[in-house]
């Protein structure tokens, strides 16, 4: 059984030195564009080449991350992101975008890809369905347990799970709340961590119900080594060196070990903690005690004693590599020097021949000390093996300059391992598509529907419904479909069994916001529908739907309606004009926050921020939704001048949809004389 890799976050290249030197397998570094963590240091083309290079050396791989959304205009500068990666000889791209993919296989066709947690893969079919489409790993989303893994790595492909660092609230790709309040994209790299503000439940004051603590997982590596995950993702790229440097160093003793030093966990909680630590998803122990701020005395802690005690650790380079060598000087030649590193071997001649010693002639201890001396460099000379002629002379310069030219030539030797293959792409405007006729579709939670519903093109119930109530609704001539829910961890044996009865029943149409459910669905016939959740926003992602086999697709909830009408591709498109959208899919209720439980619950929480807002929270008995506090709302003639197919009116908290008689009410809603808003549509993310 391989050990479990070890991979540490990397903002700029100090990061990189305190990863390799601790003791990390690889790391992974973002762009100074189309980064998750667009606020770190992050990399130019220059300092993206040098730190490959470094890593290489020591041995260590390189992931580079193009893990946000993507609009149309800047997939040029992707197209160069994307051999930039390539030309620096990078070891994987890791991508949240499918549109990012496709284009990366044209560009790169043998850099692998890993999927990035902002895919939100959290089932065995969601890996299935990206091993098959040709991803070398998958990084699995954090909310999985411990059995949910261990059936994802049933499938033959690499999984990483995040073993330390900060959790976010909301399952990763599908957090909208600091989009949606100040544009400024969690799926873009831009988060303004929204989530560790005040926010109460139940009116309860000074709670901090969107905080959680940070995730560790370091005490159950080896677990996770058994059940085959590849790499254990430490999370961080914006935290500082030095806590690279200690979760490093704590993975690599628990790995090696079996155990972590109390001096290394000492230093890891006091580099950063949020009141401390949890493996609460991981050990199905989901509930009030996951929740935690960073207090004062946590940021006390981390003092710069600390640090520099830290810093100390990995100030020497790591000479990690072993090498061989044979030094042959003969009289009246040139001097020859040969080291190997097992895969690779250099060679290199002396500038000057070799004389006769007028004193004292050069000897074999002189040779060693000078030709082993590596301090500095990534390699241990464990051999040297010497071919001297006696009585000669060559100045101690030489052997110098010998040694430094031999590794220099070993370090571009090891730099490069790939070499990829890297093709021109061609960019043209796409033709904008243009719908000949529009629908209207809807999405409810209730199933007791008012007649107006029959004159919608589709309506998705949800896929739990009572078969009852299925049937009726198919009797009365609704056009129904069933969503997949959003969240579907540990359920893909009820939901296909539940896909089943509803096939038998006569529904045709699945709603799906996942490529977990997306492959699901699929396999049993299904009329696949994309839900927001897939987050497509750019013809490449159309096209790729398209190839995939979905019939049409909500796009991005962070597309505003100049880029929406920009769009290429062929299948049908379209937007959510009216709801009370989800900004979060929290598999940790916020109402836990505070100790309520599901039974006590009754599925009517709602959450308020320091301003006075009211947020529903609704639960599927698996995820909780945390919903906007105002409806979106986008009008007829404002759908009529979209480059769109549909529209889709999102029910979830309203009473009054079984009265509705008629679709034309929707502008009569009662919702409507509140406050609404129009999302992104006009403003949009930056």
């Amino acid at each position: 059984m391989s050990k479990i890799e070890i991979l540490a976050p990397a903002g700029g290249f100090d990061s990189v030195i305190a990863a390799v030197r601790s003791g990390a397998d690889a790391v992974y570094v973002g762009m100074k564009s189309f980064s998750a963590r667009a606020s770190a240091k992050n990399f130019d083309e220059e300092s993206l080449r040098q730190a490959v290079s470094y890593c290489h050396i020591h041995g260590v791989k390189v992931y580079v991350t193009l893990n946000t959304i993507v609009f149309d205009s800047e997939f040029p500068a992707l197209a160069r992101a994307i051999k930039a990666a390539a030309k620096a000889d990078a070891d994987a791209l890791i991508v949240q975008n499918h549109g990012v993919a496709r284009l990366a296989r044209q560009i790169a066709p043998k850099l692998p890809l890993h999927a990035s947690t902002q895919m939100s893969v959290h089932t065995a079919s969601g890996v299935k369905a990206l091993a098959e489409m040709g991803f070398k790993r998958v990084v699995l989303a954090r909310e999985m347990s411990r059995d949910e893994i261990k059936d994802a790595a049933k499938v033959p492909v690499e999984l990483e799970v995040f073993v330390h660092g900060a959790l976010c609230m909301s399952v990763s790709g599908q957090c909208y709340f600091s989009a949606m309040l100040g544009s400024r994209s969690g799926n873009r790299g831009a988060c303004a961590q929204t989530c560790r503000l005040p926010f109460s439940v139940n009116k309860q004051k000074g709670g901090r119900a969107l905080s959680l603590k940070d995730n560790s997982l370091i005490p159950h590596l080896e677990e996770l080594q058994s059940l085959g995950v590849t790499s254990a993702k430490i999370e961080g790229r914006m935290k500082r060196p030095e806590y690279v440097a200690a979760a490093v160093r704590a993975c690599a003793e628990q790995r090696d070990f079996g155990f972590v030093t109390d001096d290394t966990a000492q230093k890891l909680r006091g580099v950063f903690a949020r009141t401390g630590f949890t493996d609460g998803y991981y050990t199905s122990h989901i509930g009030k005690a996951m929740f935690g701020t960073r207090t004062r005395d946590d940021v006390v802690s981390a003092d710069e004693k600390l640090l520099s005690q830290i810093r100390q650790s990995y100030k020497d380079e790591l000479q990690n590599v072993t090498v061989t060598a044979e030094f042959c000087a003969h009289m009246g030649e040139k001097a020859v020097f040969t080291v190997s590193d097992g895969s690779h071997s250099v060679e290199v001649c002396s500038d000057c021949i070799a004389e006769p010693a007028r004193n004292i002639a050069l000897s074999e201890d002189k040779c060693r000390a000078q030709l082993c001396k590596t301090g500095g460099t990534a390699y241990n000379v464990t051999s040297l093996k010497i071919e001297l002629d006696s009585g000669i002379s060559l100045p101690l310069s030489a052997l110098n300059t010998l040694r430094r030219s031999a590794l220099e030539k070993l370090d571009e030797s090891r730099a490069v391992v790939h070499g990829y293959e890297i093709n021109d792409v061609s960019f043209e405007t796409p033709k904008p598509y243009i719908s000949r006729e529009k629908s209207t579709r809807a999405r409810v939670t209730k199933t007791k529907l008012g007649s107006g519903f029959k004159e919608l093109e589709l309506v998705f119930v949800p896929l739990f419904s009572d078969t009852r109530e299925l049937s009726r609704l198919l009797a009365e001539g609704y056009n129904i479909g069933v969503e997949i829910p959003r969240g579907m961890f540990g359920r893909e044996a009820q939901i296909d069994k539940q896909l089943v009865i509803a096939k038998e029943l006569g529904v045709a149409h699945a709603l799906c916001h996942n490529i977990g459910a997306l492959y699901q669905a699929k396999q049993l016939g299904f009329t696949l529908h994309g839900g927001f959740g897939l987050n497509i926003c750019n013809t490449y992602d159309l096209l790729w739907a398209e190839e995939y086999g979905i019939t049409d697709a909500e796009l991005s909830l962070e597309l505003r309606r100049e880029r929406i009408n920009a769009l290429g591709g062929n299948i049908g498109r379209g937007i959510i004009s009216y709801g009370y959208l989800p900004l979060m899919l929290c598999r940790n209720c916020p109402a836990k926050s505070i100790g309520l439980e599901c039974k006590s619950c009754k599925n009517h929480s709602e959450m308020t921020d320091r301003k006075g807002k009211r947020f529903f929270l609704r639960c599927d008995g698996v995820c909780t939704e945390v919903l906007n506090c105002v409806p979106l709302y986008i009008a007829p003639t404002e759908i009529s001048q979209l480059s769109t197919s549909f529209n889709t009116l999102r029910f979830s908290v309203e009473n009054y949809v079984e009265n509705v008689k008629s679709s034309k009410e929707i502008n009569d809603f009662p919702m409507l004389k509140d406050n609404f808003t129009r999302g992104l549509f006009k403003r949009g993310v930056d």
